[in-house]
């Protein structure tokens, strides 16, 4: 049976001109007002970023509704997927507000999976975010350019950010009429705001309030930005969509597997669709590195990655954990860590002072955070024989391995242009890590094919 959502619908995607134009602080900003008026609001991030989303999920939950920021990313799937996620969030929700990635027509090749290419594939209404701190009718060739660039792409209107006085905001209205782009606003510079920007998603500590800061974001954007004139220019016809027929494990015999997850502060890098996929291969019991004293018993343990560099002395103190941890693996326990959770499971982990703490001794390397460097970019993973398939991800860190030992890679691993990257896909014994984080939304039986492995390893 086909699912069809035909109905007017509010929708829009906020994008810029380039990175740091203040995206994301506009769209947890309007996230939360839309969410304060008592809207169901549906946040979406396009690419791969794990941190914006989780940030999303805190500005759209208000008032006992619990929200769940979703990223659409063309590379990592396909265009089908991509709409089938949209259109499975959106359907429950009034308002869907998808944050843009750097600018509007930068993607992975050209404007391959940028922002510009998810809006029309949507149909999506884009509203530039433009930091005006240091023009003023210049923006109108701006704004024009990017009206008319690509005829599918619909600009419909603008918020100038980083706006001086009510004065300024005068000229860049009037020539963003001139550019055929309907003005909705500006947010005026503020000192505290842009402290928050530059922290809100690097402060990882608990005690950092992160709700007050979202609501004093909000609460600064919504005086001088048009949100009612915003939702009207945002309705859009929702088309139909054909149901989902990816393949999805369900029955007795996935619910007899358990699959622990770490997920606390220093390991929360974890695609909600990921975790979907892994319920249909099980129970899904999630655990603390930082804070347990006990294992569970898992049929898989999946170690994500996130901050463990932040939390290494705490991470380093929790030594049962951190045995149990090891003792699992080496007595052939399946096993999947990405980033942190490949840190985690080194001899050794030094942060930017020069302090090295022991980790779980599971794989013959240590990582370092002194001479940071950063590790970007999409990548194509191959496995060899056991999975043909090609999953698809990308690599965010600035650590690196200072010592590498005895270790394979069991795949080949290119960049979007397929050209050989350093990065690998270990493998100990059924200990499977990597810096890449991989999507498996349409390679549903990825986690499966781990526990295979590990089951034909132990027979």
């Amino acid at each position: 049976m086909e699912r069809t959502m035909t109905a007017d619908y509010t929708a829009f995607l906020l994008a810029a001109p380039s990175s740091g134009s203040g995206k994301t602080t506009l769209t947890l900003a309007l996230l939360r007002i839309l969410a304060r008026r008592g809207l169901a609001v549906q946040p979406f991030k396009c690419g791969p970023d794990y941190l914006d989303t989780r940030l999303h999920s805190l500005a759209a939950s208000y008032g006992g509704r619990r929200s769940k920021g979703i990223n659409l990313d063309t590379f990592m799937a396909s265009e089908n997927h991509v709409r089938q996620l949209f259109f499975r969030y959106s359907s429950d929700s009034a308002v869907s507000v998808v944050e843009g990635v750097m600018g509007l027509f930068d993607g992975a090749e050209k404007s391959e999976g940028s922002s510009a290419h998810i809006a029309a594939l949507l149909g999506l209404p884009v509203i530039m975010v433009v930091d005006a701190s240091s023009m003023a009718y210049s923006a109108a060739p701006l704004l024009h350019g990017f009206r008319t660039f690509d005829s599918s792409v619909r600009v419909a209107g603008v918020i100038f950010n980083r706006v001086g006085t009510p004065s300024h905001y005068s000229y860049l209205e009037a020539a963003a009429r001139d550019a055929g782009v309907e003005p909705l606003g500006y947010v005026p510079t503020d000192g505290a705001i842009a402290i928050s920007e530059r922290h809100l998603g690097l402060n990882t500590s608990l005690d950092y309030d992160r709700e007050g800061v979202i609501e004093a974001m909000a609460g600064h954007v919504e005086k001088s930005v048009a949100v009612d004139r915003l939702l009207e220019l945002s309705r859009i016809g929702m088309p139909e969509i054909p149901a989902d027929r990816s393949p999805k494990r369900t029955g007795v015999s996935a619910g007899r597997r358990v699959i622990a997850v770490a997920r606390d502060e220093a390991f929360n890098f974890l695609y909600e669709e990921n975790l979907d996929v892994l319920q249909e291969h099980g129970e899904l019991v999630f655990f603390s590195p930082l804070e347990d004293q006990r294992l569970p018993e898992a049929d898989l343990l999946c170690l994500a990655g996130g901050y463990p560099e932040l939390h290494a002395r705490l991470l380093a103190e929790n030594r049962v954990m951190r045995e149990a941890v090891a003792a699992y693996c080496l007595q052939g326990g399946c096993v999947y860590a990405e980033c942190g959770g490949l840190m985690y499971l080194g001899g050794s982990l030094r942060t930017a002072d020069g302090t090295a703490y022991p980790m779980c001794g599971v794989l013959d390397l240590d990582t370092s955070m002194q001479d940071a460097r950063l590790s970007l970019g999409y990548r194509k993973v191959r496995f060899g024989q056991g999975y043909p398939k090609e999953l698809r991800g990308h690599e965010f860190h600035y650590s690196r391995i200072e010592r590498e030992g005895e270790l394979r890679s069991v795949a080949a691993v290119t960049n979007a242009r397929n050209e050989p990257v350093s990065a690998a896909v270990f493998r100990t014994m059924n200990t499977f890590a990597s810096y890449v984080h991989l999507y498996w939304g349409e390679s549903r039986d990825f986690p499966g094919f781990l526990m295979e492995e590990g089951a034909a390893k132990k027979s």
